[in-house]
């Protein structure tokens, strides 16, 4: 039952789904210009003339037998780690939708990623002054990641070392100026239409509020836990000009 729980060992578990979300949580959090420990209902990005507001989201999971996170570190690891995870997705859900505001459009959605397309979003990216300064990011669906491999300077641009990129589990590539890294959650149009993204960094603000909060419940219809963590956080898009999106035809 969850009177077995005192505070002291909700606030360490607490700590560490914070910490494992810092470590690995979001993939694009890194990518675009981010604050923490927001404690008002919405903050200002670019000298506060854009406005972000915050909300509460929430990542849940079932745990059968949650004695067992008192003892066993790897356990209670796996679990802080899951939960990490799906707070992570939620932020990236918000950017997503952040840079799904863009209506500066490269190329036509009749066809997939190309090298004709990068380079048109290129020039567009260029041609509103957005600098060359190692912050420009593009994100792409895995089907579009495929296909950027097959055009040879790509294919042959170095891979970014784990140890140099502040997420795990997933590949990137330097090209063009940019950092390319493929992502599974970008949003796929009716007619299989997916839009990607070519990006500045202090084109989409995220905003974080206070640090994780957890809630764990017990239900005795499933005979099980219920650990809901909560964060409270939210996404704008601050510089239309700074984002381009390529949409890219999926057979």
């Amino acid at each position: 039952m969850i009177e077995d729980f005192p505070q002291s060992f909700v606030s360490q578990f607490q700590r560490e789904i914070h910490e494992a979300y810092r470590r690995m949580g979001s993939k694009l959090r890194h990518t675009v210009s981010a604050k923490d420990n927001v404690t008002t209902p919405a903050t200002n990005f670019r000298d506060g003339t854009v406005t972000c507001g915050i909300g509460e989201t929430w990542a849940g999971d079932w745990v059968d037998r949650l004695d067992e996170l008192k003892t066993n570190v790897d356990e209670r690891g796996i679990i802080a780690n899951a939960g990490a995870y799906a707070l992570g997705r939620k932020t990236d859900e918000q950017i997503v939708v952040a840079l799904n505001a863009s209506r500066n459009f490269a190329g036509l959605p009749d066809d997939g990623l190309n090298e004709g397309k990068a380079l048109h979003a290129l020039e567009m990216l260029k041609a509103a002054g957005i600098p060359d300064d190692g912050q420009r990011h593009a994100v792409v669906g895995w089907k579009q990641w495929s296909q950027l491999l097959k055009i040879d300077d790509f294919a042959n641009a170095d891979y970014v070392g784990t140890d140099e990129l502040p997420w795990r589990g997933t590949q990137a590539k330097r090209w063009l100026g940019t950092l390319w890294l493929p992502h599974s959650g970008l949003t796929l149009l009716s007619g299989n239409i997916r839009l990607c993204h070519w990006y500045h960094r202090t084109a989409v603000g995220h905003a974080i509020g206070d640090a994780v909060s957890t809630d764990i419940t017990w239900h005795d219809d499933r005979g099980a836990h219920f650990i809901n963590n909560m964060m409270k956080q939210g996404a704008v898009l601050v510089d239309p000009a700074g984002v381009v999106t390529m949409r890219c035809l999926e057979a």
